[in-house]
């Protein structure tokens, strides 16, 4: 019973962020904010995958995970990554070997115990209605996250796409690695094959997670480098569920939802 399986699903999070965000927030004061990643977030994440597999029958395998950076291999990154469903946002920061800080509209800080916990692990939120500003602030503090070595983490078409579908992408990411000089890697994800975008509806299987190799954005044009990101992501992505974009027409259609903002 589908229906069953993620309605259970949704109630483990919920009943497990509030003393794991309400614990974050408390301890915020006297913790630094990578310790507290390590300590509360990842095993928090990680408890998330751990109930979609379980309970939700989502399972997923991950190729090319020697492309990530080891530990102590301090280079600039910017994770540039396909968003079809909320499952990525729980699943890159569990897996990675830095503390990865996202950009993200400042809206979800409202979000109670979830927004607060956010709010305390240093990412960088945007007012996306203020173009200007917010690459001001996505350029100024992905600098001094990524100095403190964390991974700076972007969706480059900015919203979910649906299964099979393309969103119009954006300079963002290869701007902000151009200014920092930080290697770009590309991340294709199936997700929306079991947990369709804006649903919280799983569908038992397996989401397949490519990761690409990193790429210099040392001398290069922000644009030239986006456009070459996106051909790898979405040449990738058919590669992965070629089934979605036979069915769609190629998937050539932009995001239902409209355009990125990033």
């Amino acid at each position: 019973m589908r229906w069953l399986r993620s309605l259970l699903v949704f109630i483990w999070i919920v009943v497990t962020l509030v003393p794991a965000g309400l614990l974050l927030v408390l301890l915020s004061p006297l913790v630094n904010d990578q310790r507290l990643w390590w300590m509360i977030a990842v095993p928090w994440l990680r408890g998330v995958m751990g109930a979609a597999r379980w309970i939700g029958g989502v399972r997923y395998r991950v190729q090319g995970a020697e492309n990530l950076p080891p530990a102590d291999d301090m280079r600039r990154v910017v994770l540039c990554a396909k968003h079809q469903s909320t499952w990525e946002t729980f699943f890159f920061p569990s897996m990675t070997p830095h503390p990865l800080a996202y950009v993200f509209k400042q809206e979800l800080l409202r979000i109670p115990v979830f927004g607060w916990a956010l709010g305390r692990l240093r990412m960088v939120h945007i007012d996306r209605s203020k173009r200007s500003e917010a690459w001001s602030r996505v350029a100024s503090q992905g600098s001094q996250l990524m100095d403190e070595g964390k991974w700076i983490i972007m969706f480059p078409e900015g919203t979910r796409t649906r299964r099979g579908r393309k969103g119009n992408y954006k300079s963002g990411a290869t701007r902000l690695a151009v200014a920092t000089g930080a290697w770009v890697i590309p991340i294709a994800v199936t997700s929306g094959r079991c947990w369709p975008a804006r649903t919280f509806s799983f569908i038992p299987g397996v989401i397949d997670v490519s990761i690409g190799t990193p790429v210099s954005a040392t001398g290069r044009e922000p644009g030239e480098l986006m456009d070459e990101i996106e051909h790898w992501i979405e040449a990738e992505m058919r590669r992965l569920d070629p089934e979605a974009y036979t069915r769609r027409g190629g998937g050539a259609r932009v995001a239902e939802d409209g355009e990125s903002k990033a």
